[in-house]
């Protein structure tokens, strides 16, 4: 049951919701006795990005019994004609309804999609809160970064997968097999004693009468205290046969993950907390992959993936051998360190795979790197970036964050006058002005992180830090972009929130908010609106410092850090002493 030619008709990129790509798995639906959904809550294009996707729905269509296919969030305008001609939200390889899938599963990759995660269920015409819920609905999992904290989705999600989808999903569908003789209720119970799946419905959680966390507990033998983050041991099989999209996607172009996990120790960083240890998939795999991308694909541009990619052993003599192996192919080598080999790495690529380079500084003072741990001295940077200019280079991208820990209104000015030097350093090396794209984040405390309990800043003062950026990069050739305030408000309260924030995010929704992450999009009013109606501050769980003996709404789920480990780099941080890299230290 196709969606009717006069309905995409009236909406944007209509190939966003038609499937038939190339690659794509199209089973039996009737022969096929578990049937999987894999949801992504944001645009096609944002989807088809996504890494892991690719990989789960590999690893569940090599099953017989296992039938799994791809739905992404309509667009506003798509979702607007479906709700008026009361069309449900199809798959997109059989364009089956949603409803009739026995399971649902979300990645929750980024706060700002919850309220798509909601707007799909909607449409799909499947009841949006848990417990309104029954037998003949699908069941509803999800997992991804944001099931690190899964209290704020606990309402509108039945399970949650925390870790490495690949190593746990095969085991929990075996609750399936028999899920129509035992109940939803009883395949819950049985997916809870499955180590890493979190069952919200088997937990009690209780409040202080000051409105702080307390706790949360187990209402079932099976529910464990803690939940276990699961993690692959080695790298499952690249893939080399993954969908190929009929529009233009954010990443066109092949992708293999060449390591997970990264060992550097950024304070602010959750990915290189949470998807520790370093994994290396071996040099010979990934050559092989990318001739098997390039001939089931037709990809002429293959990325190299990793949180760290400079830091995958030999990665020069890997690059050397793709080179030479597949000479007309362009590689993409995302997240490069700071220092002159990221150059010569670069440099060493055929001509056509040589973009601008993009380096992260993070902070404008050498104190401050030291404190969040990316401790790359401003000498270093300027001989990096001057390197780069001398060979050829004319356009850089350069990261930066406000609202650091222990951030002074100098280093913000610390900013400007490093990226000053990096201009200097390129009118001088080729006696043009080079192009300066600098994109400046505000900081997120984020759960299971060093910097976990620290207050976010508050927006009049991240204002000012803004006026000064904005009043000191007026240059030629300089591109200054941030975040929004209010944005960056909302996603560190969905990111440290408890299970009350329910109610707010399914008001916030009620109320039209969708596409949260889209500018044109985002409506703070929404969502100030939402909190005062469910008798909640947005203040109380983003601008708040909290002790080191508060109980925290994510204690529960265990990524194999400790909370004295983090504790301690917390109190290294505040002294501003850097931790070496675990791989090559104690």
């Amino acid at each position: 049951m196709p969606y009717p030619d006069n309905l995409l008709s009236q909406v944007t990129k209509p190939a966003r919701y038609t499937g038939g790509e190339w690659n794509s798995a199209v089973k039996d639906w009737a022969a096929t006795p578990i049937r999987i959904a894999l949801s992504y809550p944001d645009v096609y294009e944002i989807g088809m990005s996504n890494i892991a996707l690719p990989v789960l729905y590999d690893l569940l269509n090599r099953q017989p019994d296992i039938l799994a296919e791809r739905v992404f969030a309509p667009w506003v305008d798509m979702a607007t004609a479906m709700s008026a001609a009361v069309i449900p939200l199809l798959s997109l390889e059989s364009q089956h309804p949603l409803k009739d899938f026995d399971i649902i599963g979300f990645s929750l990759g980024y706060e700002l999609t919850y309220t798509n995660v909601l707007n799909m269920l909607h449409l799909a015409q499947v009841p949006v809160l848990a417990t309104e819920r029954n037998d003949a609905h699908p069941v509803i999992i999800a997992g991804g970064s944001g099931a690190l904290n899964p209290e704020p989705m606990a309402d509108f999600i039945d399970l949650f997968v925390v870790g490495d989808g690949e190593e746990v999903l095969l085991e929990l569908l075996d609750c399936f097999r028999d899920r129509k003789e035992r109940g939803k209720n009883e395949l819950l119970r049985r997916a809870a004693a499955i180590p890493s799946i979190y069952v919200p419905s088997l937990y009690r959680v209780t409040y202080d009468a000051d409105g702080l966390f307390r706790s949360i507990t187990p209402t079932a033998p099976e529910a464990s205290p803690r939940i276990p983050r699961r993690m692959v041991t080695s790298l499952p099989p690249s893939i080399t046969c993954p969908v190929v999209p009929f529009i233009e996607v954010v990443h066109d172009r092949g992708a293999i993950e060449i390591q997970r996990g990264c060992s550097r120790g950024c304070r602010f960083c959750q990915a290189g907390f949470t998807y520790r240890p370093v994994r290396e998939r071996p040099k010979e795999e990934v050559v092989r992959a990318a001739g098997e991308l390039v001939a089931n694909c037709g990809y002429d541009e293959v990325s190299l993936v990793s949180l760290s990619t400079c830091d995958y052993t030999g990665i020069d003599q890997l690059v050397t051998e793709l080179a030479h192996h597949y000479p007309n192919l362009a590689l993409s080598l995302p997240s490069l360190r700071i220092d002159n080999s990221s150059v010569k790495l670069m440099g060493s690529l055929p001509a056509r795979s040589r973009t601008g380079l993009t380096f992260a500084p993070e902070a404008g003072s050498d104190r401050l790197r030291q404190t969040i741990n990316k401790n790359v001295p401003e000498d270093i940077l300027l001989e990096t970036v001057t390197t780069a200019f001398a060979q050829g280079w004319h356009a850089l991208k350069l990261y930066f964050m406000v609202g650091l820990p222990t951030e002074t209104f100098d280093d913000v000015e610390g900013i400007v006058q490093l990226v000053e030097k990096v201009r200097a350093a390129g009118r001088q090396a080729s006696g043009k002005t080079p192009q300066l794209r600098i994109s400046v984040a505000t900081f997120i405390p984020k759960p299971h992180t060093s910097f976990q309990r620290v207050a976010q800043e508050n927006e009049a003062s991240l204002n000012a830090k803004h006026e000064i950026l904005r009043a000191g990069l007026r240059r030629k050739g300089v591109r200054l972009s941030w975040s929004d305030p209010k944005l960056s408000l909302l996603e560190a309260v969905l990111s440290r929130g408890d299970r009350r924030l329910g109610k707010v995010i399914h008001h916030a929704w009620q109320l039209g908010s969708t596409f949260d992450a889209w500018d044109e999009h985002f409506n703070y009013e929404n969502w100030r609106r939402a909190f005062t109606e469910s008798g909640l501050e947005p203040d109380f769980y983003a601008r708040r410092e909290r002790p080191p003996d508060e109980p925290l709404p994510w204690s529960h789920i265990d990524t194999g850090i400790s909370a004295d480990f983090l504790k301690r780099e917390h109190r290294q941080a505040m002294e501003n002493t850097e931790t070496p890299d675990c791989r090559h230290n104690p």
